[in-house]
């Protein structure tokens, strides 16, 4: 049984995982891709380069997103992070 165990859950969580091009994050409007690449193309950074984005999206939350810069100098969104809007502290 104890070497049963440590299996099963191998296995539970190898079945989370996906290798699905699904997964990747879409641009959403606010991102540097949306609607395409953008006309100008980034030549004084070198490939691999983290570019970075922030913006309010359509409710108001803040937007925070990573691209990597591909080698033919297109952008790739690796990361989109949804910044939690806290009420504010204000005192007396």
């Amino acid at each position: 049984m104890r070497c049963l165990l440590p299996t099963i859950l191998s296995l539970v969580m190898l079945s989370s995982c996906t290798t699905d091009s699904s997964s990747e994050v879409q641009p959403i409007p606010g991102s540097i891709t949306y609607g395409g690449q953008p006309r100008t193309k980034l030549t004084k950074s070198p490939p691999g380069s983290a570019i970075y984005n922030s913006f309010y999206d359509s409710t108001g939350s803040r937007v925070k997103e990573t691209y990597i810069l591909q080698p033919d100098r297109s952008l790739k969104l690796v990361r989109r992070v949804i910044v939690p809007d806290f009420p504010s502290r204000g005192g007396s």
